[in-house]
């Protein structure tokens, strides 16, 4: 298997798709102050260099970060392999100030009327006529899961959509929509600081059924870059402020992590961040990352860790350091 691309293997016509993605959650001030402007460059450049899987929601933003990728979108959709998801209640942020994302975390919804009403919103912020792959964001208490799935495989025989993703979904429940409707992918959080679907068996429940996963937050929210080393770094107003991960004890125990990989990463010339986004992508053969950034640089860097492959030796030495920390 090439390293710079993934089958999805359950959907009818199995498209490759990159390794590595684009999240574009950070482009929307989630995590500081974005610029449209930068963004729009970003998103370009991201085309340019292959990075065509790009991960948005209707949350992002308020709307905006979905009528933020419309902007590229409109002359280069056939280029993107596009994602959003819904399932999280918010009202659109038509002030254009920062979004508050901890009000909206409360307002889960899978309710198939909430659905229909969401993917026509969303269709119509990104201007577009389908979403390739549309995520249920979050489980929802308030229907049954079969039903959620049974509304949303009515969005693919609509056209709307062509394949159904879960995100932040326990493998019991991931099960049950995969009897109603091929699931083609599973976003998860995933990095060397979280490795928590190795143990709650969602890991296990993939490579079972051959589903996707997507890994977001690959790079630990910024953690494995081995440039994050005190919460005092980060903006007010900056979402991993209120993450437990960011607390003192935490931050230092994961920040000694980043400083291994990044003592490994400098023999291999490489950069910490292109260890890490290695390091993930070793673990499943059917999975991709999804880093965000809203610098060029950064990107550029994220991509080229494609080209990257671990020795046995190599591998082994980073697991054992992983676990060390993920006890």
């Amino acid at each position: 298997m090439e390293t710079s691309v993934v089958q999805l293997d359950n959907s009818n016509i199995k498209p490759a798709i990159p390794r590595i993605g684009l999240g574009t959650t950070s482009l929307s001030s989630v995590y500081g102050i974005s610029k449209d402007k930068k963004s729009i460059k970003l998103l370009n450049r991201a085309i340019d260099l292959g990075c065509t899987l790009w991960d948005t929601a209707d949350i992002y933003g308020g709307g905006h970060n979905e009528e933020l990728l419309s902007t590229v979108l409109q002359s280069r959709r056939s280029e993107v392999f596009l994602c959003s998801k819904f399932g999280i209640g918010f009202k659109p942020n038509e002030s254009g100030g920062r979004f508050d994302y901890n009000k909206c975390l409360n307002s889960r919804n899978g309710r198939p009327s909430y659905m229909r009403k969401a993917i026509n919103d969303s269709l119509e912020r990104l201007g577009v006529d389908y979403i390739d792959l549309y995520y249920h964001h979050c489980m929802a208490s308030d229907v049954p899961v079969e039903e959620t799935i049974e509304a949303m495989a009515k969005l693919v025989k609509a056209g709307k959509i062509r394949y159904i993703g879960l995100s932040n979904y326990s493998a019991e429940a991931i099960r049950r929509a995969h009897k109603v409707h091929p699931i083609t992918a599973v976003q998860v959080e995933y990095s060397a600081c979280c490795t928590k679907i190795e143990y709650n068996d969602v890991l296990d429940t993939c490579r079972k059924l051959n589903i996707t996963i997507v890994a977001y937050s690959p790079l630990g929210r910024g953690i494995m870059t081995n440039e994050l080393h005190s919460i005092n770094q980060l903006e007010e107003g900056d979402l991993r402020r209120s993450i437990p991960r960011f607390t003192s004890a935490y931050l230092t125990r994961n920040s000694k992590l980043a400083q291994e990989f990044n003592d490994i990463a400098e023999k291999r010339n490489c950069t910490t961040s292109q260890l890490s986004l290695a390091w993930v992508l070793a673990q499943y053969d059917n999975l991709v990352v999804i880093p965000g950034t809203k610098d060029i640089k950064h990107l550029e860097e994220n991509v080229a860790a494609a080209d990257i492959t671990l020795t046995e030796k190599e591998l082994e030495n980073l697991c054992s350091l992983v676990d060390d920390v993920n006890i």
